[in-house]
């Protein structure tokens, strides 16, 4: 039977979804699910992103201050640690100060050792943070990928069912073809959906997390060049020490 052209025109997307085959459905649906899954990762990302800069442009303000690292250590709350660069600092002053009370000082002078150890336990610590904030990224990329294909696949159906509808009515008039055809392209339409907002998303959110870990790398190279620097002032300062009480003994022994 042929399909009224007036009433084709009035045919919104939800006729067209509920005039599809079961597949073409189950298709379309799980496209608006991933789509849906898509922009909620590409929003908590955005914010999750937008959060950690402003706590580490506050936390890079506190840490250059005059106030020395050990009264920032002192004064840095558990709460003020749930962002990586906070935590990578409480880390590596922690090992740093482990360090120092394990390995003792010889004569004042501390182990070379403390300073790579702070730095190994620094690094692994920031691919850690990294790799918590990466989750659900592979999934934009899978998304942007498969997607188009996925809905490209529920119209190559639909596009079959259409023409299995035309052998079967004999009809070959527009206004029975057009139904079917329009309800396979919406499929590739939802696809598309699901598709470019994850493409978007993904170089979007690869881009600035690859800053903000190129800002980490920077951070964890300045604090270790800073404690590299203290412990090399403590060591010149320990034979100092150590040569004024040598000259201080021999001067008690001449005297004596």
């Amino acid at each position: 039977m042929d399909i009224p052209v007036a009433a084709i025109n009035e045919m919104s997307i939800i006729d067209l979804f509920s005039q599809a085959t079961t597949f073409v459905q189950i298709i379309m649906s799980s496209l608006l699910v991933v789509s849906i899954i898509v922009w909620t990762i590409w929003f908590e990302k955005y914010a999750r992103l937008r959060m950690l800069r402003r706590r580490a442009d506050k936390f890079e303000e506190a840490f250059w201050s005059e106030k020395g690292l050990e009264e920032l250590y002192r004064n840095t709350t558990p709460e003020e640690t749930d962002h990586p660069m906070a935590m990578l600092f409480v880390v590596g002053l922690r090992e740093w100060r482990r360090g120092k009370d394990s390995e003792g000082e010889s004569h004042g002078m501390l182990q070379l050792g403390v300073v790579e150890r702070v730095h190994q336990l620094m690094q692994v610590t920031m691919m850690r943070e990294l790799e918590r904030i990466e989750k659900y990224l592979p999934f934009l990329a899978t998304t942007g990928s498969t997607a188009p294909f996925i809905g490209l696949l529920g119209t190559v159906w639909g596009i079959m069912h259409a023409f299995h509808s035309i052998g079967v009515t004999k009809n070959t008039s527009l206004a029975t073809v057009a139904p079917g055809i329009a309800e396979a392209l919406l499929a590739t339409a939802i696809g598309l959906f699901a598709a470019i907002p994850a493409v978007i998303a993904y170089n979007k959110l690869s881009t600035e997390l690859s800053r903000y870990a190129a800002r980490l790398e920077a951070f964890v190279t300045e604090f270790v060049t800073i404690l590299d620097r203290q412990m090399q002032e403590e060591i010149i300062q320990a034979r100092k020490d150590s040569k004024k009480r040598r000259t201080s003994d021999i001067e008690e022994k001449q005297a004596s």
